[in-house]
């Protein structure tokens, strides 16, 4: 047993374990908050009366390089793994054969389509660009994934410093716990009066709704559960939620998912570390120092144009200007002294072209970091002109080998669980289409079409189309070699490669069936032109004259005598 049987010692086990994972991401938040101040100060949240506060924090932000390469960043991935405005994944089964079936392909596409409504008029797209920007900053996200009346599916994207990670031997994300506030009002709106505590009761009843409560949500496996009990606390996941300070133990809520309500994902992962480590991570160092020499700069500047002054001892208390066209007055004796004016007490000697390339070097790096300098490769090519498909095609390439082992790392962690939980939602409330017969109980895969995902596949179809072309040209010396070749396997090979429509790419069998029809009316067609050339054949023959002896005539001569070869009784 994890836990005792009793109420008590449920409540003592959850709080333990919260406190544990809580504890454990201790290490990284001074990490965090750096990375905050410097890229993005509106996020992450180590306490919960970080809420709500509209104060300035950017305050160690001079030059925005850094939030506007992330922007990129973020904007890049959106666009290349999960594009809201084309279609980013696939659904096959497990089985080539299936997949090759008319009514499979029909089914799939159409669970697709739903699925993609689904998250179309869902909040997905936004909350994925929010976890794509805390992936980018701070290497790890969490999205929680509730089932909703309305849209079915509703997503909350977590920042950090309000989470912490569960993570199984194989470093698979499988559980989390936030704490977070709610107000008294929202409290007891969503648990009821019987659940809530004496004082959060009390609160509300005086009316004092808007005092903030602190609460504590555990979500892990559920691994001695009763997989017989149709109640939800007996689900594979258990999922607790209490007050942080309640004066009795007491959950606000016990409860269970089928399947984990969240989906984590981590930049890059070093051994069995439960959070990961970020482009951010990476230029904090390049970050901070763009803004020193920013900071330097702008000073240096200031003092080139408004310089400290030093000034005869006979203008103190005098009306001085240093405006331009400004007088300031002295008197006669001053004057001989030929020391009146002001001049600047030390010359500024700041040498702004070396510091400009030197902060162009630096922001060049920061942009290289965060790969903003690859999404946006496209509208900054130059060279070649037009454009031409190979350099594209190249590009592609570069983008990919960087950033390949992170999307691997994407799909599986965050793409995977949120499509499975997606499903399995629709499912439950009856939105997949039917299976056809034999697609029932076949195992699903999915197969990730986004651009990213079809640029990783890119060297396979160049393979495909150099194979083609090589064979090709040896056909031009010795057309047997193109028996070598399976052009219908060529053909699958590449719309897989390149994500093309299932519909229109024929089944085998399809294929078969078509050829066949095309033989078959190939084989009538020369039935008819032989039968039309023998019924000119017998016109021509009628309409010979028979007066005279020729070849007819001796013909009609041996079909009357029976002699004619092939006739009955010609001998």
């Amino acid at each position: 047993m994890l836990y005792d049987t009793n109420h008590n010692g449920e409540t003592n086990y959850a709080y333990r374990r919260f406190r544990a994972v809580m504890e454990e991401r201790l290490t990284y938040e001074s990490h965090w908050r750096e990375l905050s101040d410097y890229i993005l100060p509106r996020r992450s949240r180590f306490l919960t009366t970080d809420r709500n506060k509209g104060t300035k924090k950017n305050t160690k932000i001079i030059d925005s390089t850094a939030t506007q390469a992330l922007r990129i960043l973020a904007s890049g991935m959106q666009a290349g793994i999960t594009s809201p405005a084309r279609p980013w994944f696939r659904l096959a089964t497990t089985q080539s054969e299936l997949n090759e079936m008319d009514s499979v392909k029909t089914w799939l596409f159409e669970t697709e389509a739903a699925m993609r409504r689904v998250f179309a008029q869902s909040n997905i797209y936004n909350s994925l660009q929010v976890c794509y920007e805390e992936l980018g900053c701070f290497g790890t996200m969490l999205l929680a994934i509730e089932e909703d009346f309305d849209n079915v599916i509703h997503t909350y994207p977590f920042t950090i410093g309000e989470y912490g990670l569960i993570t199984d031997q194989k470093n698979r994300i499988i559980g989390y716990c936030r704490e977070f506030s709610m107000t008294v009002d929202q409290i007891v709106r969503e648990y009821g009066r019987e659940k809530v505590t004496s004082r959060v009761l009390d609160l509300y009843d005086k009316g004092s709704l808007d005092i903030w409560i602190d609460v504590c949500h555990l979500v892990e496996p559920n691994e001695d559960r009763n997989v017989k009990s149709p109640f939800a606390k007996n689900k594979a996941f258990r999922s607790w939620t209490w007050e942080k300070n309640c004066e009795k133990d007491m959950f606000l809520r016990q409860s269970g998912y089928d399947e984990l309500p969240a989906i984590g994902a981590r930049w890059h992962v070093t051994g069995t570390d439960i959070y990961g480590r970020s482009p951010g991570m990476e230029g904090l160092g390049d970050i901070k120092q763009l803004q020193m020499e920013q900071r330097r700069k702008g000073q240096g500047i200031d003092k080139l144009v408004d310089p400290p002054m030093v000034a005869h001892p006979a203008l103190r208390g005098q009306p001085a200007s240093v405006l331009p066209g400004g007088v300031t007055y002295v008197d006669a004796a001053a004057l001989g002294t030929g020391n009146v004016g002001f001049k600047p007490a030390y010359q500024v000697d700041i040498r702004l072209g070396e510091l400009r390339e030197d902060i162009n070097e630096v922001q060049t790096r920061i942009y290289e970091v965060f790969y903003a300098d690859l999404f946006r490769m496209i509208s900054n090519m130059q060279g070649i002109q037009p454009r031409n498909e190979l350099e594209i095609l190249e590009r592609k390439e570069e983008k990919l080998i960087q950033l390949g082992p992170v999307l691997e790392r994407l799909h599986f962690e965050a793409l995977d669980p949120l499509i499975d939980r997606t499903f399995s939602i629709m499912e439950r409330v009856g939105l997949i289409p039917e299976p056809p017969q034999e697609a029932e109980g076949a195992p699903l895969k999915v197969e990730y079409i986004s651009l990213l995902a079809q640029a990783q596949k890119a060297v396979g179809t160049q393979s495909i189309t150099a194979a083609a072309t090589f064979v090709g040209n040896l056909a031009q010396f010795n057309p047997d070699v193109l028996d070598k070749l399976d052009f219908d396997q060529a053909v699958d090979e590449y719309a897989d490669m390149t994500g093309a429509p299932p519909k229109i790419i024929r089944s085998d069998e399809a294929v078969q069936q078509l050829r066949d029809e095309k033989a078959q009316q190939m084989q009538q067609q020369q039935a008819l032109q032989t039968a039309q050339a023998g019924a000119q054949t017998a016109k021509t023959l009628s309409e010979t004259k028979t007066e005279d002896k020729n070849l007819l005539t001796d013909i009609s001569d041996m079909a009357q005598a029976g002699t004619l070869p092939g006739a009955p009784g010609a001998v």
